[in-house]
């Protein structure tokens, strides 16, 4: 249990390791790229971990999209205390929040990783139960790889704004400790979590959609060479698509 717990955290300290290698220089475009890979992971997971397991143990349909907007809602409600920081933009009044761009950046990776943790703990509850713990781990497995691009999207951009190597990689991997945590809780509450559980799938899914449509692809999508981190979300999407075939 716990090392499926603690799979992503390694995926998000490996990615901000990358503060140590790569140079601040030119890395717009590796950054659109780490977004594309993420949102590839996170949109087949979101498929095949999450909602077709849903739609098979749920009759009514309507049960999982009411899960899928419960889920996008919470974080919409969320991401209005925390606004998410898209490179470039600034407020209606065309000043900077009263917040360090860095500190909302922070935060802003940090609340979407509570989803991700709880759909992993969702998901290993139930591979607890079923004693099939390879499905529990191809989740993990993906959001790990998923973290990595979003590891290094935090801890890069930090040591621009002036952060050393040592706390920039730090702060990137600490951004990712939520998830064990998140993940923990829900397997603690897995008993009730379990006895509607296609409504918890859904409401995990419909969370990490929003984060992708709201945050990711928009990072990916800006700027010149877009092809580039469209067939990244291609190698990311394939990747669990085809980790969750085998191990599920």
């Amino acid at each position: 249990m716990w090392l499926g717990l603690l799979i992503p955290f390694f995926g998000t300290t490996l990615g901000s390791a990358c503060v140590y290698i790569l140079k601040n220089k030119n890395n717009e475009l590796l950054s659109r790229c780490f977004s594309g890979i993420a949102s590839g992971v996170m949109v087949a997971a979101s498929i095949w971990s999450l909602l077709i397991p849903a739609i098979k143990q749920e009759k009514n349909i309507l049960i999982v999209v009411l899960g899928i907007f419960v889920g996008s809602l919470l974080l919409l409600v969320l991401d209005s205390f925390v606004p998410h920081i898209h490179p470039g933009t600034k407020d209606e009044e065309g000043k900077e929040s009263h917040l360090k761009k860095t500190t909302k950046l922070v935060l802003a990776v940090t609340l979407h990783n509570i989803p991700e943790g709880m759909a992993v703990g969702i998901v290993l509850a139930q591979a607890i139960q079923t004693q099939n713990l390879f499905s529990g781990l191809a989740l993990s497995i993906g959001i790990a790889i998923q973290n990595f691009p979003e590891g290094a999207i935090l801890s890069l951009p930090l040591k621009s704004n002036g952060y050393s190597k040592h706390k920039a990689f730090l702060i990137g991997a600490l951004s990712g400790i939520v998830e064990p945590i998140f993940g923990y809780l829900t397997i603690l509450f897995s008993n009730w979590i379990l006895q509607c559980l296609p409504f918890c799938l859904s409401f995990a899914a419909g969370a990490m959609l929003f984060v992708v449509v709201e945050e990711l692809v928009p990072e990916m999508a800006q700027g010149r060479h877009s092809n580039l981190p469209t067939l990244s979300f291609l190698v990311g999407f394939c990747i669990m698509m085809v980790l969750d075939v085998i191990l599920g």
